[in-house]
């Protein structure tokens, strides 16, 4: 769902299959490799759950950060 009410996304189980297969590659392309981690600044959608899928996919940690944190806090969870 988004943040208007009424508006939603759907998606189904092979849109989601593709996406996340696409963004792996995509991920694998730019050097990202299993045990490598990676951290999604994105808000809640369905590109940032298969993003998250993606990265499982390819053996990579991931780390999900929201908005909302300021630049300092934000470098402490990628740090962290």
């Amino acid at each position: 769902e988004r943040d208007e009410p009424g508006e939603e996304v759907r998606v189904t189980y092979r849109e989601l299959l593709e996406l996340t297969c696409r963004l792996g590659n995509t991920l694998k392309r730019q050097g990202v490799k299993r045990g490598d981690r990676v951290t999604i600044y994105m808000p809640p959608c369905p590109l940032a759950v298969a993003s998250m899928l993606a990265c499982a996919r390819i053996g990579a940690v991931h780390a999900v950060v929201f908005a909302g944190f300021s630049a300092e806090a934000l470098a402490d969870r990628i740090r962290d």
